[in-house]
C-alpha cells in the first residue's frame, strides 16, 4: 500500500501496482473478461483488492458504460403495505445479487406525483424503471423514452403498451374451490371482495368454472360481494350462514375477509372447520396467526418481483407477451375439513 495516501480512495492504478499488473488487467478481471489471464495473477489482483479494500467508482463505470446500474422502483401502496413486502424483496435481492441498486419512490397513488418522480428517476439515469401497484388495477404511465425499459407489476394499462407481470387470479379462484371441492364439500359460498375489482372479477370466474366442471348450481353456491375489510368477511358470513343453503364451506375475498368470518361463526357457536371450513385468500402475515390456521390463496407477490428484476437486468422485457401471470397456488392450513358427517 505504499505511495497511497491513508485518506485517499485507492484506484484501480493503485491494485494494479500492488499486484504488478496493469490497471487494464485489473479491468479485465472486476468486469469478467479475464479468460486469458493465468489463475495466479487473477489470484494476485483479488488479494490486492482486498487488502487495499478498493471499491470501484460507480459513476466513473456509469458514464463509460452508460448505464448507472440503478433500476427506478415506483409504488403506489406497496411500501407500506405488510404482506406485499415480498413483491420488494423479490425485486430487491436480485438486484443487491447483480450488483445493482433499486431507487425506490412511494407514490401514493397520486398521478402528478408519479408523473414527476418518473421525470426525476430518468434525470437521474436510471436503467430501467418498474412500477407495482398494490392492487392489481389499469393504471395511466406517464410516457417514457424509447431507450429506457418499463415493466408493470400487478397493474396493466389499457392498451398494454407496457409488459405487465400479473398473478394469475382465475387459476387462484379455481385452487380455491377445487380445494373444498376435493373434500367432499358441495354447498359453497364465495364471499368476494369489491364487486369492480379486477382481481375479484377474475376469482369469481375460477369459481363458476370451478362450479361449472363440477356439475353444481351456481344458484345454490352464491357469491356476495364485500369491501375486502374485517366488517364485510364478519357481516355476510352472518347473511350467508343464515339463508336457505346452509353452506358447509366459504371462500373469501381475502384474509381479512376470512377473519372477519372466524369471528360471525365463533358469534353463531359453529366450530371451524368441523362444522364449516374456511378458505382466505392473499396469504398474508394474519393467515398463519388466525386459530386454526387459515387455509388460503398465495398470491407470488416475491416471484412477481423476482421475474420483474430479472427481465429487467436482462434487458429482455420486450421478449415478454403483454402480460404474463404468475400462478396463485392453495396453501394447506387447518381451516378446512371434509363437510359435517363425512
Amino acid at each position: 500500500m505504499s505511495g497511497i495516501a491513508p485518506s485517499s480512495r485507492p484506484t484501480m492504478a493503485d491494485v494494479g501496482r500492488s499486484a504488478g499488473v496493469s490497471a487494464t488487467t485489473v479491468s479485465l478481471i472486476l468486469n469478467g473478461r479475464d479468460a486469458k489471464i493465468s489463475a495466479a495473477t487473477r489470484k494476485r489482483v483479488l488479494a490486492a483488492i482486498d487488502e487495499l479494500e478498493y471499491r470501484p467508482n460507480r459513476a466513473a463505470q456509469g458514464l463509460r458504460l452508460g448505464k448507472s446500474s440503478t433500476i427506478g422502483f415506483l409504488t403506489d401502496e406497496i411500501a407500506i403495505q405488510p404482506f406485499s413486502g415480498p413483491m420488494i424483496a423479490g425485486i430487491h435481492d436480485l438486484i443487491w445479487e447483480q450488483r445493482s441498486l433499486l431507487l425506490m419512490v412511494n407514490t401514493t397513488r397520486n398521478q402528478s406525483r408519479l408523473k414527476a418522480a418518473v421525470e426525476d428517476l430518468l434525470d437521474r439515469q436510471v436503467d430501467a424503471l418498474i412500477f407495482a401497484a398494490m392492487g392489481t388495477r389499469q393504471v395511466e404511465f406517464p410516457p417514457v423514452p424509447a431507450h429506457v425499459p418499463a415493466l408493470l407489476v400487478n397493474a396493466f394499462t389499457a392498451d398494454n403498451t407496457i409488459r405487465s407481470i400479473l398473478p394469475d387470479e382465475l387459476a387462484g379462484g379455481r385452487a380455491a374451490i377445487e380445494h373444498v371441492l376435493s373434500l367432499g364439500h358441495r354447498r359453497i359460498t364465495f364471499i368476494a371482495g369489491r364487486e369492480g375489482a379486477w382481481a375479484t372479477r377474475a376469482r369469481v370466474k375460477g369459481y363458476l368454472e370451478g362450479l361449472e366442471s363440477a356439475g353444481l348450481d351456481p344458484a345454490k353456491n352464491p357469491i356476495y360481494f364485500g369491501n375486502y375489510r374485517i366488517d364485510s368477511g364478519y357481516e355476510l358470513t352472518l347473511r350467508a350462514m343464515q339463508g336457505r343453503h346452509r353452506p358447509t364451506a366459504l371462500l373469501l375475498g381475502n384474509d381479512q375477509m376470512a377473519a372477519g368470518a372466524y369471528l360471525a361463526l365463533a358469534r353463531m357457536g359453529l366450530r371451524i372447520p368441523d362444522d364449516v371450513s374456511v378458505v382466505g385468500y392473499d396469504d398474508e402475515p394474519l393467515a398463519a396467526d388466525l386459530a386454526p390456521a387459515l387455509t388460503t390463496v398465495r398470491i407470488p407477490f416475491y416471484e412477481m418481483g423476482r421475474m420483474a428484476a430479472q427481465h429487467t437486468l436482462d434487458r429482455t422485457i420486450e421478449e415478454l407477451p403483454p402480460r404474463s401471470y404468475e400462478s396463485c397456488t392453495i396453501v394447506h392450513r387447518s381451516s378446512t375439513n371434509p363437510p359435517p358427517g363425512e
